[in-house]
């Protein structure tokens, strides 16, 4: 079975995001990128997969800008065997919408005919948590998101998802696609040898053209600001005093 995996590269979690003085979106000037946290762990699943013998070999493909190798070479290295970038902007700022993103990955499943697709089950920057459910729909295909659990069970996959109640458990007949959360597991590091390893892997470059998809986008930006700021805690003498606080804040 193959698997193929997208994965987006972001603004890296640990950076503080900061708002452009004009408002028009984040400032990305020399600030740290990496795979998107949720399509790491796709990955991680993907090898995991592999390694239990369910899996023969994982594509790795990333939408968007040509430096999202460097995030294609990081899942090279960790594991994967081979990579697509598909070449459809050329302005880091642009950010690809979901409809696009899942009508190019149609597109490439059509070629590849994987038996899965592991995603994240959204990216940071954007938290549009649509991608994967818009290229079940366009392929007419099994879905299961929001897995903390997977098992590929011969012609079915068995996914644990999170959701507000609880833990739903399904089967899904394959071809599927899985969404992934943070629970399902831990990624690897990759190895400096996987590291100089993964420089030789096959890399594919193509366009949205090639994939005769339109990336124009259909969403409009309007205006981005920082959330407002958390007002300063008071200390109170004793418990009547934060009593009467309460009230007067209208919390009890």
């Amino acid at each position: 079975m193959k698997v193929l995996v997208p994965v987006k590269r972001v603004i890296d979690y640990n950076v503080k995001v900061r708002v452009k003085a004009d408002g028009s979106g984040v400032d990305l000037a020399n600030v740290k990128m990496s795979m998107n946290p949720f399509d790491e762990i796709a990955v991680e699943e993907a090898i995991r997969l592999k390694e239990a013998g369910k899996a023969d070999e994982i594509v790795v493909i990333s939408i968007g800008v040509k430096q999202a190798q460097e995030t294609l070479r990081t899942a090279l290295a960790m594991g994967a065997d081979r990579a697509i970038l598909v070449n459809a902007a050329d302005d880091v700022h642009t950010d690809i919408e979901p409809l696009a993103v899942a009508k190019i990955l149609a597109k490439v499943v059509e070629e590849e005919q994987p038996g899965l697709v592991l995603a994240g089950k959204q990216a940071i920057d954007n938290d549009m948590n649509a991608t994967g459910q818009m290229l079940s729909a366009l392929l007419g295909w099994s879905q299961g998101t929001f897995a903390s659990e997977l098992d590929v069970d011969g012609d079915n996959a068995v996914v644990t998802r999170e959701v507000d109640g609880g833990l739903q458990t399904i089967k899904v007949k394959m071809p599927a696609i899985v969404t992934v959360d943070l629970r399902l597991n831990e990624p690897r590091y990759a190895s400096l040898p996987n590291i100089m390893k993964a420089k030789k892997k096959p890399l594919d470059e193509k366009t949205a053209a090639d994939y005769g998809v339109d990336v124009s986008p259909r969403l409009e930006i309007i205006s981005t600001t920082e959330p407002a700021a958390r007002a300063a805690g008071i200390i109170v003498g004793s418990v009547d005093e934060l009593v009467g606080k309460l009230k007067e804040a209208g919390a009890v």
